[in-house]
């Protein structure tokens, strides 16, 4: 129902309806404390009720107010009265793009801009891009309805961002009249709104944008970066300049044929069009984005003719002729050369410094995309990939065209080097190992049963992190005792990926835990307490010129570090954008000691849920693939999932029900590691909302909304839940003790009280189907294995002896029980499923031999991940395994001669 003039939301008062389509309706109002006049815009009612769509109407909300540029319509803010919520916008008066084109045409055709008018319009839309995908922000949807053009010729890009965040449902609202057109409401075809398939859900397989602009990878429905945008800023120029659309159909089917097969009919554009401006449209339009320009900035820069001007001055020649992008680059490498030859004086020195370069290293499919390394002297890369066969380390001279596998690295993981860049230290087979080029043979240093991360200094000392919820040890580089390097901070829960500084005594490492003490760190091997340098969500790296590296949203940005004072100075500078999706802390970046500075592109790695009988065959998938799936919990009747799922760097529990896929949780803080009650009702689940991890309850259906069980200051985990409902065994993390299971009765006294405490690491508990007995996971021996032990409930008599019994024989993680109590199954170290019959009588319980089924690729493969358990079983037997999918991924990006002066 539309909003009648005089509705108030807060202070503004609608005026009048000004436009409507299933992204929003957009009204004029009037704002009553300050007197101006401005746009809002509410959800259609047909989804003002979803909760999904409010929670993500509020995200995108945040997202466009971070974009402040003048040509950027601005939002002021975001309202909410009377159960409707509104964003309130700049008024942008004047024509959109489209009906000045609609305005241009005349009885014998359509007409373009004149090129004096064009060109202007055409660089202020190149700038407000370039601010967006600085920011980390694509605009997936440009074309001439979403750009304004006031009067004075200030141009304003419109609805920034908004389809990266919302399903459409219905038409978009483009200008009536457009040429063609019979009746007011009509929209053409090459006008029709953004379009999406069911797989939006997963960001795998989208088709997002407008049929006439999008570009042959969105018409295909693939993953785009922000070349989508540069190809439909060259669609947006080519219709600006020759009054028709680049591609056009019948139909959106046609118009996305011709998107993706059809060339172009460049003989459309005026004789008149610069020849440099054919040459800016052909690398915009080009339908391989490999081929396609990367950074709509190059584009803005052609525009102003910045290499026109580089060429003649070296060549005598201002204008390229068609099709010589390649000769047009050569001029100005040229035109800089000869200048550096001729010029002297400081003007010369500062003008013509080295040029930035970015050099692409495609790599063999890999199932760990952050995982690589610069060498410190710059001419090597080392990263893990498997290359269609066993994961292990690879190594390239940057100066080479091939990689080979280092043999003795299978299953080798976060590589790093020494100072002299003649040995890598990695992980693998629950130890932290080296291995020397010359000789080729790995040596083992020391104990690291799920090693994250190391770094290792010119002393011959290897900080190194041996899981994901420990501090810091270091140890020598040829073995040796290990010791502490960093101790946990209350509420932190683990310590990860230090990196040195010039020096080697001062390092900088990632702390999670709590909001207030999760972040970057500095550190010293000469003890005192790490300090907080900027809170973040990811990993960093260190220039040796002084600038911290880390990625923020979806973008690598730079800043000073001041190491004296331990904090940041200066301009926050964007080195990249669009860097690779993580659902850990790991950064997929690295730094070199000259100065180059490595990371990736991409959407991550696709996981799928995927079901396997006993024998290992496949018996059919759930759900689409996603690169955050993780921890996924049957129902127990085996006809739900409920698992962790990561929308725009936000952790939530979802429910995968049939063909639906429903969000469960919607606090913007992480809410994961969700169990199910026996009666299939209910959900326990962890959230950070408050602290470092506290338990809630919530019934699946949303209803009664959530109910908070335990609070505490150290990082709690629910594990397993009780058969008849009353006990939730939990893992608390505590610096003291390192992992601990605890009970809480969910009746009664709800004070927790230990079920296993010792010094060791104590995880993934289970409970037996007829509640007598728990699996768990400990590394007591000095590995992880699986046990049992007898369940008495909280405030029961223990008696003598609860009992203990070692169930795995070579290591074991994650264990689960199958539905009729009779099996005991886990992951081995190499990631194969192991099944242990179980017999029990009324005081002990006797496992058998554990016996290997088949190998289940799944995620974290036998490694004890820190992501939960990535398996279930089923109450009729078979498996449903978390798996990854290993594939082609985005290149590595190498930069040189960065230089943060250009980006100021």
């Amino acid at each position: 129902m539309a909003l009648v003039p005089g509705t108030r939301i807060g202070p503004y008062e609608v005026t009048a309806q000004i436009g409507v389509g299933g992204m929003g309706e957009v009204y004029r109002a009037t704002d009553t404390k300050l007197k101006r006049q401005v746009a809002i815009k509410v959800l259609p009612a047909s989804v003002a009720g979803d909760a999904d769509r409010l929670a993500r109407f509020q995200r995108e909300a945040e997202v466009l107010a971070s974009l402040n540029h003048p040509n950027i319509a601005a939002i002021h803010g975001l309202e909410e009265s009377d159960g409707i919520k509104a964003l309130v916008m700049e008024l942008v008066e004047g024509p959109t793009l489209a009906e000045l084109l609609v305005r241009r045409a005349g009885p014998s055709g359509p007409a373009g801009l004149p090129l004096d008018e064009a060109l202007p319009i055409a660089k202020q839309i190149a700038e407000a891009l370039e601010a967006a995908h600085e920011q980390g922000i694509i605009h997936r949807d440009l074309k001439p309805a979403n750009i304004k053009v006031r009067p004075d010729g200030t141009v304003k890009v419109l609805d920034f961002g908004l389809a990266k965040a919302m399903e459409n449902v219905g038409r978009d609202f483009s200008p009536a009249g457009h040429a063609g057109s019979k009746h007011p409401a009509y929209v053409p075809p090459s006008q029709a709104p953004t379009i999406t398939t069911p797989a939006m859900m997963t960001g795998a397989g989208m088709i997002l944008g407008t049929a006439a602009y999008m570009s042959p990878e969105q018409a295909r429905g693939r993953a785009v970066d922000k070349r989508a945008d540069i190809w439909a800023f060259g669609a947006v120029l080519f219709e600006m300049l020759s009054g028709t659309r680049a591609f056009e159909g019948e139909d959106i089917a046609e118009t996305l044929g011709a998107v993706i097969h059809k060339e172009m009919v460049w003989s459309r554009l005026p004789v008149s069009t610069p020849a440099s401006i054919r040459t800016v449209l052909q690398r915009c339009l080009e339908k391989d984005p490999k081929q396609r320009l990367r950074d709509i900035g190059d584009v803005r820069l052609a525009l102003e003719g910045a290499f026109e001007t580089a060429a003649a001055l070296a060549i005598g020649t201002a204008t390229p002729p068609p099709h010589s992008w390649l000769a047009w680059g050569l001029a100005t490498v040229l035109g800089a050369a000869l200048l550096a030859v001729l010029g002297t004086g400081s003007f010369w020195q500062v003008a013509l410094a080295p040029a930035e370069t970015r050099l692409e290293i495609v790599t063999p499919d890999t199932d760990r995309p952050a995982m690589f390394a610069l060498s410190p002297d710059g001419q090597q890369l080392v990263f893990v990939a498997s290359g269609g066969g066993t994961s292990r380390l690879w190594l390239r001279a940057l100066a080479s065209t091939r990689a080979r596998p280092l043999a003795g690295t299978e299953g080798a993981i976060n590589p790093f080097w020494s100072p002299d860049s003649g040995a890598i230290g990695f992980f693998s087979g629950g130890a932290l190992k080296r291995l020397d080029l010359a000789n080729g043979e790995p040596q083992t240093l020391a104990p690291a049963l799920n090693g994250n991360s190391g770094a290792w200094n010119s002393d011959n000392i290897i900080v190194f992190a041996p899981s994901g919820t420990t501090p810091l040890m270091k140890v020598s580089a040829t073995g040796g005792s290990v010791t502490a390097a960093t101790a946990l901070a209350a509420r932190q829960t683990g310590h990860g990926w230090p990196r040195f500084l010039p020096g080697g005594r001062r390092f900088i490492f990632y702390a999670s835990g709590g909001p207030d003490v999760t972040g970057i760190f500095l550190g010293s091997l000469d003890g005192g307490v790490p300090s907080l340098v900027t809170p973040a969500t990811r990993s960093g790296a260190y220039l040796p010129s002084g600038w911290l590296l880390w990625v923020r949203g979806e973008a690598l940005v730079a800043q000073r570090l001041d190491v004296a004072r331990a904090a940041l100075t200066g301009d926050l500078l964007t080195v990249a954008t669009e860097v690779a999706a993580s659902d850990t802390a790991q950064s997929p970046v690295s730094v070199s000691a000259t100065g180059l500075i490595a990371y990736r592109t991409g959407e991550g790695v696709a996981r799928q849920l995927a079901w396997f009988d006993r024998t290992g065959t496949p018996r059919g998938t759930v759900g689409e693939p996603d690169a955050t799936l993780r921890g996924p919990r049957l129902s127990p009747d085996g006809r739900q999932v409920v698992l962790d799922r990561t929308i725009q760097g936000n952790v939530d529990v979802w429910l995968l029900d049939g063909a639906r896929t429903v969000r469960l949780t919607f606090d913007p803080s992480t809410d994961d590691r969700a169990l199910w009650s026996r009666d299939g009702k209910r959900i326990v689940f962890r959230s950070r909302r408050s602290g470092a991890g506290d338990l809630y309850q919530k019934l699946v259906t949303g209803a009664g909304g959530e109910e908070r069980l335990e609070a505490s200051s150290f990082l709690n985990t629910p594990l397993t839940w009780s058969p008849d409902g009353r006990t939730v065994l939990f893992g608390v993390t505590d610096p003291k003790t390192n992992q601990d299971i605890w009970m809480l009765s969910l009746v009664g006294n709800r004070t927790p009280t230990a079920f296993v405490k010792t010094p060791f690491r104590e995880v993934y508990a289970a409970f037996s189907p007829d509640q007598r007995w728990v699996a768990y996971q400990s590394d007591e021996s000095g590995r992880p294995e699986i046990y049992l032990r007898r369940f008495v409930p909280p405030g029961a008599a223990a008696g003598s002896d609860v009992g203990q019994w070692l169930v795995s024989t070579m290591g074991g993680v994650t264990p689960a029980w199958g539905f009729d109590g009779r099996e005991l199954f886990y992951l081995d170290p190499a990631g194969s499923m192991m099944a242990v019959p179980i017999s029990t009588s009324e005081s002990a319980i006797a496992p058998g031999a554990p016996v290997s089924l088949f190998p289940t690729r799944v995620y974290g493969g036998g490694l004890d991940s820190q992501q939960g358990r990535q398996f279930d079983v089923a109450p009729d037997g078979r498996f449903l395994i978390n798996q990854e999918v290993a594939g082609a991924v985005d290149p590595i990006t190498v930069i040189q001669n960065w230089n943060p002066e250009a980006k100021r």
